[in-house]
């Protein structure tokens, strides 16, 4: 099949097309029926449409949004004549959306229309970022976009109205690792007050849940690696899971695992609900979209910290549940109830310290190299605005290393001091005293212990995140091009 892109540079015509122009066009859907149609039976099915248009960065729903909306008989295929009505009508949308966004009507978009364009359906942004978004669709470096460029880059995507192609280029996704959640998206007025925020944030938990669960026994590896070193774990990852096998059983992987997942809602609805009063406290009513990289990122470490405080016992209820040995704790209850009595309620912010210290460099670079490899893709790909998933996957991937690197002898350094009193014989050590005691016996690679199968778990979990947030988001309404599930404005 020839590449998608020959496909959108033909049969160019204005958005007030005469006669031969149409037929020319309607000869042109003919050669991308026929393209698509890779079995020639006459019909396009969704598994030609994906392998016809992959590359563009369509998700499955989108995809099967073509076929719902062509579909006039409802068999679950497009025939030639529903894949031409389907097209006549999306380009009749698309031309009313080029028209609403071409503010002086002399045929061109330009960045100062598009930003204006946007401000008008809630989502204000800068000239410098309305600029970038023209560069992706500007085809031929004229820096404006004419129709022909408008109707080939949206052709195959099922956009309606303006409301869409707004939340399609803000699009991101929320992808847990099970680190630090990073910086809160951002959410036009009309999202948060219509539910589909926190639709959103339930598709993002739920979707940390699965990620967890699939990479627990990872998780508990580098947890006990980080509390005894080398004393216990000198072999392999694979020996380490022999190890839990042999004291606990298959199931001792996912020790800890339960309360790992309750965190995460409570820790996303106080996060978000944070960054969202900062930014009226730091910023007041000024226009939080046009919030610089730096902005966003001293808020959201701030709300981090307040996430933090709030849900930390948790976290060393985590850690002392991981490290359990088989019958230590009969439950979540029966851990906390014992810590209690023991050690007394303070013991719930053991390593908060340096928790609250690794925020920074997790949550700064990670936003930061994101960023900056998601423009630099742009930069170099012109022709298309949205990156795919492959590529925000391996951006979230790399960048989320990036911030495990900077931050992880600070992490370390906690799960020891969450550990303490689990460790018998252990001597209770200051922050510094711990780092001055692992720096010199087991040098500076110490402070990095445990970080193998930290980073072993990084593409599994993106990528199980991924596809579990794509799928929870359907099932709650809210597909990934940011509308909900019924017709209408969001």
């Amino acid at each position: 099949m020839a590449p998608t892109r020959t496909w959108l540079q033909r049969a160019h015509c204005q958005p007030d097309a005469d006669p031969a122009q149409d037929q020319e066009r309607e000869e042109y859907w003919g050669e991308l029926f026929d393209q698509l149609d890779l079995n020639k039976d006459g019909c396009i099915d969704i598994d030609e449409l994906r392998k016809g248009l992959a590359g563009r960065g369509l998700s499955k729903a989108s995809l099967e949004k073509i076929v719902e909306a062509g579909d006039i008989n409802q068999d679950g295929v497009l025939d030639f004549e529903e894949f031409t009505q389907y097209l006549r009508t999306h380009e009749e949308q698309l031309k009313l959306m080029f028209r609403s966004l071409d503010k002086n009507k002399d045929g061109l978009i330009d960045a100062a229309e598009i930003q204006q364009s946007l401000h008008a359906v809630g989502l204000k942004i800068s000239l410098r970022a309305a600029t970038k978004i023209l560069k992706s669709i500007d085809q031929d470096g004229t820096m404006t976009i004419d129709w022909n460029e408008w109707r080939d880059y949206f052709l195959f995507n099922p956009l309606t109205n303006m409301e869409d192609v707004a939340r399609y280029w803000k699009r991101s996704m929320m992808l847990d690792l099970g680190e630090q959640l990073t910086i809160p998206d951002e959410f036009s007025e009309e999202e948060k007050k219509s539910g589909y925020v926190w639709r959103q944030l339930m598709a993002g938990a739920l979707a940390g849940s699965v990620s967890r669960s699939g990479t627990a026994p990872l998780d508990r590896l580098k947890v006990f690696r980080q509390v005894y070193g080398s004393s216990m774990f000198r072999g392999n990852v694979l020996s380490g899971f022999q190890y839990m096998v042999k004291e606990g059983g298959v199931q001792s992987f996912w020790r800890g695992n339960g309360i790992n997942v309750l965190k995460i809602a409570p820790e996303t609805a106080i996060k978000f609900t944070a960054y969202e009063q900062i930014k009226l406290v730091m910023f007041g009513r000024k226009d939080t979209k046009n919030l610089r990289v730096y902005e966003r990122f001293l808020a959201g470490s701030l709300a981090g910290a307040i996430a933090q405080t709030a849900i930390y016992p948790l976290e060393v209820l985590k850690t002392r549940l991981t490290l359990r040995k088989t019958g230590q704790f009969s439950g979540m209850t029966d851990c906390a109830k014992q810590i209690l009595q023991m050690e007394g309620i303070a013991a719930f912010y053991k390593g908060y310290v340096p928790n609250i210290l690794s925020i920074v460099p997790y949550a700064g670079i990670d936003l930061a190299v994101y960023e900056t490899l998601k423009f630099a893709w742009l930069n170099r790909n012109r022709g298309v605005a949205d990156p795919g998933v492959m590529v925000l996957v391996g951006c979230g991937a790399i960048s989320s290393t990036c911030g495990q690197l900077a931050s992880y002898p600070l992490a370390l350094i906690r799960t020891r001091m969450q550990a303490q009193d689990s460790v018998k014989g252990s001597p209770k050590l200051s922050m510094s005293t711990l780092i001055h005691t692992i720096v010199t016996r087991e040098g500076v690679a110490g402070l990095y212990r445990g970080i193998s199968p930290n980073l072993l778990k990084v593409i599994p979990a993106v990528s199980v995140s991924y596809v579990a947030y794509e799928y929870t988001r359907i099932a709650l309404g809210v597909d990934v091009e940011g509308r909900r599930g019924c017709r209408g404005k969001v």
